[in-house]
């Protein structure tokens, strides 16, 4: 039976909830003694491939008063889970041979932050604000025209755009097109990594010769990114594609023997991204998706000012997932328990 790796001596759970800067050639030293102590071996000699999907453990999510910091029902969810994650990569450094940490990397002008809308009145909405079909037909909100030349795109054709964005995310079952506050802005602290776990992917490559490989998602102006794998609407009103599915990635996660999946939030980007892996499984090779595993306990949802509480929506998408034979799983659950076999 395999032992799970003790947790460095430079891990200290108490700073997963802040930023500071990780010393790059300390750590590189530590590592590479950490792996020779403890007889870790480069990826290349796995027998069994497992990877780590990480959806966009940023700062703007993760550390409490940034931007969107996704505090969950208990009000420090992604603290609490990252800890769990930072964790299990530590005691897992030999089991995980990939780690893919998507990048949530957005601009002010994009179509679910305030500045992209106003009233009648020059107002623009407030965060969390919920835009629909009717709210669109009703010039409840327009498209801020002072945008336009610096963007490249017409009025109205935004206009027009608009009320197709909004039929078409209501057609497809999704979440209306919702404000945001400002958020993973690219180039700023917030988009960063969050400094833990920042830290143990480091030290992951340079233990196991490793390199991650990050998947950057969200900087279209014109659609939400959800999913790692493409985003909310794929066409605009003339069929001119807005962005497409993240083949790609897919086909990569498709060579490992296993892929695990964490990340904030379980109500968005977590779940979009399985879901889309899901679909894309479905259709290409159904018998694949019991190589799915879920870290439900380095996932929260959702749950905003104002009563919008994410937390059922979530639960529901996750126990879909399971029924399609997707797993469910406890990061501080020993892994021999529900990976099949693991890295030699």
């Amino acid at each position: 039976m395999r032992n799970s790796l003790p947790l460095p001596p430079h891990y200290h759970p108490e700073r997963v909830g802040q930023v500071w800067r990780v010393p790059y050639a300390q750590r590189a030293v530590e590592a590479e003694d950490w792996a020779a102590r403890h007889n870790l071996q480069p990826v290349v000699e796995d027998k069994t491939r497992v990877a780590l999907l990480a959806v966009d453990v940023q700062n703007t999510f993760c550390i409490p008063d940034y931007e969107l910091f996704v505090g969950g029902r208990s009000g420090q969810g992604a603290v609490e889970d990252n800890r769990r994650l930072c964790e299990f990569v530590y005691r897992n450094l030999d089991v995980i041979s990939q780690v893919f940490p998507t990048l949530d990397t957005h601009a002010a002008a994009q179509i679910f932050h305030p500045l992209f809308f106003t009233n009648d009145a020059g107002e623009h909405p407030a965060p969390y604000t919920l835009i629909t079909m009717q709210d669109i037909e009703q010039g409840v909100w327009h498209f801020n025209a002072t945008l336009a030349s610096t963007l490249g795109l017409s009025p109205a054709y935004v206009e027009e755009y608009l009320l197709h964005y909004t039929r078409t995310l209501a057609e497809a079952g999704h979440y209306a097109l919702t404000v945001w506050p400002y958020h993973a802005m690219l180039g700023s602290i917030g988009h960063a990594l969050a400094p833990a776990f920042e830290e143990a992917l480091f030290f992951h490559e340079i233990a196991r010769h490793s390199q991650p490989d990050f998947q950057v998602k969200g900087n279209a102006v014109l659609t939400e990114d959800y999913s790692a794998l493409g985003p909310e609407v794929t066409a605009d009103q003339h069929g001119r594609p807005i962005g497409g599915f993240n083949r790609a990635l897919f086909d990569k996660l498709r060579t490992f023997d296993a892929v695990l999946i964490a990340g904030q939030a379980k109500s968005h980007c977590v779940a979009w991204t399985v879901q889309d892996l899901l679909d894309a499984l479905l259709e290409h090779a159904p018998d694949e998706t019991g190589r799915y595993y879920l870290l439900v306990d380095c996932t929260s949802p959702v749950v905003a000012p104002g009563g919008i509480d994410y937390t059922e929506i979530a639960d529901a998408a996750f126990a879909r997932f399971a029924a399609a034979g997707m797993h469910l799983v406890r990061s501080v659950d020993p892994v021999e328990r529900w990976l099949p076999q693991r890295s030699a």
